[in-house]
This record gives structure tokens, C-alpha cells and sequence, in this order.
């Protein structure tokens, strides 16, 4: 879509990016404080201004609350002129900014929240899934694990839309795979006490406890893992949606073997290295998935201001659709007609300590995904506008 000639200025004279974000909750760590960092960088990496206008950046935490998300993004785009809402972690969260994002014609720019619907029944047509989704952690891990002889399968589900599309799509695989899902249970959101639902999935005699949860939900379920010996008597655990910072929390004492999905790590390359070092000069750790998804999501929808010459949604949506996302987070990367960012992704398995050569040294990948692969093709997508 052409910008009309109206529509090729900068609205209000700046291009603003809002930036919604769990600060002090159970997602803190992986996204929070970290996402509005990557953020800043790629402002600052941008030169400051898009289409010749200063950029700005404001944040907010929303408590992944969806009706706090959902009034400060109607607030942020109604009074204060913001152009774009970024990061977005927790499903329940993206979905309420989709619905005033598609109420204000605004771009959501999705790098936290997991769920596939985002870009299948739950679409909307200025939505982008950027970073990762359930079904690229089901393809990843679900089908390595069950591949290794884990064939039989109980869930511990994280009690939302989030934890409910992980379960589903990695049942979908083990299933596919020739495995079978035993039983699974829901725990609430957050939880800080794993241990009653330990002790059934204990009972339940499944080879694999596949944890559908994530962040400091993760961490606790398998620190309760260990000390109910759940391990030791011969199960595993699938955590089917680890970060980096949940690995750090844990110790490779504890992490060692734990096979995960990832859309990037900071030691892959060169340009990782190099981006990552400088993000962790900033905040002290290394950035997950998330946080660098963040940085390369916002970096394109400058990119593509400046290649339009305005701030106009359809004009700067256009762009993204058409221009390759290549840099340090992706390379041929595509955004599609249902919202999906299609890049590679990784399989990786966490080290033993003996194998680390150094702090956040934590990874060795197993095999990289091709996108199509991970995300699937687009034919498999109900988004209506696509």
C-alpha cells in the first residue's frame, strides 16, 4: 500500500513507541526492565531520528494484567500520540493491546508473548509475532524429546491462553511423533508452590513431565522437580519454555541436560557477540530471545518509517511486510500477510558445568530450525486477513 500524500509526514511531528512490559513479576527477568533497554539501543543505533523526526520511547509495566495493558495502551494511543506498542510479553496482555491496536490502527509489535493464535484465529491486521511462538517450541522440543525415547508425556500447565496453546501444540507433535500425553494438570499464574502438582506428575508414570509455563513459574516447578527427586527416579522434565535468565537462576548444576527452543542465543556468532556484549554492559546479563527481539522488531519498524517518510500504519506496515529482516537476531527473515516473522530457530541443549568455559556459557545448539519449519507454512494459518 501506497502513503497517500497526506499521509507522507510524521504525525505530530515525532515517531513515539511505546514499550508494555512485565518490570516486577514473574516475566521480569526475560522481558521487563531488559526489553526497554533493547529498546533505547535500537533507537540509538537508528541515529535518533526516522523520516526526519526525533523518535521517542516510553514504557509501562503491566503487572500481565490484560485490562491494565489494555487501558494504558488506550491511553498511550488516544493522549499521547504513540505510533507503535512493542514487546507486549504475556499472552493474556497481547491479546488485550491487539484489540485497541486494532480499535486505533496502531502496530503491536509482539516479542514476549508465546501463543500461535496470535497470527492464526486471533489475528489482527496490524499484529506482528516477531520472536518465537508455541508451535516453533513444540516442533523444537516436544519432537527431540519424544525422538530420544520420550514417549510418554504429563503437563504442568501454566493457568492461561499462554500455557494452554504451549500444551496444545506440543501434544499435537508428541502425538504426531507417536507418543502419548498421560494426563496433565493446571497450576495457577504465577505459582511459587509446585509441590502437589510434582507429586502428581509423579504419580501419573509419565516418562516426560513436560512443563507448559515459563520464566520464574519454570525455575520454581523444576527446583520443586529436584527435591521431590523426580529426576532421580527415572522421569525427565521437558521445561518447553526456558530462557537464558531462567538457566542462570538455576545453575548448570541443576539445568545441565535440559534440551530447549530458542530464537537466539548471545555466543552464536560474531554480530551476536558483539550486540550482546554491549546490552549486557548496560544491564549485567545477557539478553534472552525476548529482550533481542525486542531490539531487532523495533530497529525494522524504524527502517521502514524511514523508507516510507511517514508514521502512517498502513504505510509503515507495507514496508515491513516488504523489506527482509536482516541483522543480528534474524537473516532473511519475512514478515507475513497473518503477522508471522518467519526466521530460524534453534535447538539447544544446556551444558554441564564441566563443558561451560565462562559465565552466561550455557548452551551448545543441537540443530538450527529452518523458519518454515518452526512456524509452519502460511497455508496453515486461519488469520482471516492474511
Amino acid at each position: 500500500m501506497i502513503a497517500s500524500a497526506a499521509a507522507a509526514e510524521v504525525s505530530d511531528g515525532k515517531v513515539k513507541i511505546g514499550v508494555l512490559t512485565d518490570m516486577s513479576s514473574t516475566y521480569s527477568d526475560l522481558a521487563g526492565n531488559g526489553s526497554v533497554v533493547a529498546a533505547e539501543m535500537a533507537i540509538a543505533d537508528f541515529g535518533g531520528t526516522a523520516a526526519g523526526a526525533p523518535i521517542e520511547l516510553i514504557s509501562a509495566d503491566h503487572q500481565n494484567k490484560a485490562d491494565i495493558a489494555a487501558n494504558k495502551a488506550r491511553q498511550w494511543g488516544d493522549s499521547e500520540q504513540v505510533d507503535v506498542f512493542a514487546e507486549l510479553v504475556t499472552t493474556s496482555v497481547a491479546l488485550a493491546v491487539f484489540e485497541i491496536a486494532k480499535q486505533q490502527n496502531k502496530l503491536a509489535l509482539v516479542s514476549g508473548a508465546a501463543s500461535s493464535p496470535l497470527t492464526s484465529d486471533a489475528c489482527i491486521p496490524t499484529g506482528i509475532h516477531w520472536t518465537y511462538n508455541t508451535r516453533a517450541l513444540a516442533v523444537g522440543t516436544g519432537s527431540a524429546v519424544v525422538k530420544e525415547g520420550g514417549d510418554t508425556w504429563y503437563f504442568l500447565t501454566a493457568d492461561y491462553a499462554f500455557g494452554e496453546s504451549l500444551e496444545r501444540d506440543v501434544a499435537a507433535v508428541v502425538e504426531a511423533e507417536g507418543g502419548q500425553v498421560l494426563g496433565s494438570i493446571k497450576h495457577p499464574f504465577p505459582s511459587s508452590d509446585f509441590s502437589s502438582f510434582v507429586l502428581q506428575a509423579q504419580a501419573s508414570g509419565a516418562k516426560v513431565v513436560g512443563l507448559a509455563n515459563a520464566g520464574a513459574d519454570t525455575v520454581n516447578a523444576i527446583k520443586a522437580a529436584n527435591e521431590f527427586g523426580l529426576v532421580a527416579a527415572g522421569q525427565s522434565i521437558a521445561a518447553l519454555l526456558t530462557f537464558i535468565t531462567d538457566i542462570h537462576a538455576l545453575g548448570l548444576d541443576t539445568a545441565q541436560g535440559i534440551q530447549l527452543t530458542t530464537g537466539f542465543y548471545w555466543d552464536l556468532n560474531d554480530e551476536t557477540r558483539a550486540w550482546s556484549q554491549r546490552f549486557n554492559e548496560k544491564t549485567g546479563t545477557m539478553p534472552t530471545m525476548v529482550q533481542a527481539g525486542v531490539y531487532s522488531s523495533v530497529m525494522h519498524y524504524l527502517k521502514a518509517v524511514e523508507a516510507a517518510g511517514t508514521d502512517d500504519t498502513d504505510a509503515v506496515l507495507a514496508k515491513m511486510r516488504e523489506m527482509p529482516v536482516d541483522d543480528f537476531f534474524a537473516k532473511g527473515g519475512e514478515v507475513r500477510s497473518d503477522g508471522r516473522m518467519v526466521h530460524d530457530m534453534y535447538l539447544a541443549r544446556v551444558k554441564a558445568p564441566a563443558e561451560s568455559t565462562g559465565p552466561w556459557d550455557y548452551y551448545d545448539i543441537v540443530r538450527t530450525i529452518p523458519g518454515e519449519e518452526a512456524f509452519g507454512p502460511l497455508s496453515e494459518s486461519n488469520c482471516p486477513t492474511k
